[in-house]
């Protein structure tokens, strides 16, 4: 009798055992990751570096290589120009900004002992730039109808196809400006030692408006944050943690900057300082972009899309 119960009770384990739910196996995500050879990119070298197989990452030179792949599904997450993800969004509904990650970066150069100071030390000047129809041009525009200033009557702006075109053209024209965002003003700076920042564009913006300059932001496929919206808020995280670290580790920051191909590490080191690349997130990211939005879709509604975007673009 005693060996029939031993028995009962051994079939009537195993099938306990059988009826407990299987632990379901965590899903392994890997996301795919896109930035722009400059400041975009430069804030995520470090986790670059670190992070193994939890991301793939893709640097391009023109966003024009990063906006198909986001629509066909191949890009997760894309730091891109902060007017192209209100577009993107208006567009397709189909992406979130979830930080910004570059403020300002456009600076005023100038040869020998130039200075701008006010505004009547723009009267008259010839101001060179690349980025017609990006971001360069929105920021200038608003700035100069601020300073109540006239293009073609109190300023004169030529656009060049590239930033090298606008130092040659700078180089010629003594009397000239040239309007160049990092890591490139800090480049011309290096080769050509007659030239000086003579103005931030960045805190003039701020002065004028009361928030940052906005440069980047990092977007995310809506579909991604629906489904991995762990993984998503992981890799912010560790995205905050590489800004920190390359902001506080120029030296070191740059060597990894030049080891993915960025730019030399030469001119990372000395350009950081002023690339303002940041992890903004929240309420703080929320008013900063509005305010940008707001005052490029004043000066042209085709610029962000059409229309401001609604808060629905916030992550």
């Amino acid at each position: 009798m005693k060996k029939c119960i031993v028995i009962l009770f051994s079939i009537l384990s195993i099938f306990s055992l059988c009826a407990q739910p299987v632990a379901e196996e965590t899903e392994v995500v890997t996301l795919n990751i896109a930035a722009l050879k400059g400041p975009t990119a430069m804030g995520m070298v470090e986790m670059m570096e670190t992070s193994g197989d939890s991301y793939t990452f893709t640097l391009e030179g023109s966003p024009d290589a990063i906006t198909p792949r986001i629509a066909k599904g191949e890009i997760d997450i894309a730091a891109v120009p902060a007017n192209l993800a209100a577009v993107l969004y208006n567009n397709t509904k189909g992406v979130k900004v979830i930080a910004v990650n570059t403020l300002g970066v456009l600076y005023l150069v100038g040869n020998g002992e130039m200075e701008i100071n006010r505004r009547e030390d723009l009267l008259g000047k010839t101001i060179y730039s690349a980025g017609k129809g990006s971001t360069p041009q929105y920021a200038l525009e608003s700035i100069l109808s601020a300073l109540n200033l006239e293009e073609g009557k109190d300023v004169f702006v030529e656009w060049k196809s590239e930033h090298a075109e606008c130092v040659a053209a700078l180089l010629s024209d003594t009397e000239s400006i040239a309007m160049l965002p990092q890591p490139f003003a800090t480049s011309a700076l290096m080769q050509n030692k007659s030239l000086s920042i003579v103005l931030d564009l960045n805190e003039l913006w701020e002065s004028i408006n009361g928030s940052p300059l906005i440069t980047g932001c990092l977007i995310a496929r809506s579909e991604v944050l629906e489904k991995y919206k762990e993984a998503v808020e992981s890799f912010l995280s560790l995205y905050s943690s590489s800004v920190d670290w390359v902001n506080s580790n120029n030296a070191e920051a740059s060597l990894l900057i030049e080891k993915y191909g960025i730019i030399k590490a030469a001119v990372a080191a000395k350009a950081l300082p002023y690339c303002n690349i940041v992890c903004m997130r929240g309420e703080e990211m929320k008013k900063a972009l509005n305010i940008y939005y707001n005052s490029l879709y004043s000066l042209n509604p085709k610029s962000v899309g059409g229309s401001i975007p609604s808060e629905e673009i916030y992550f």
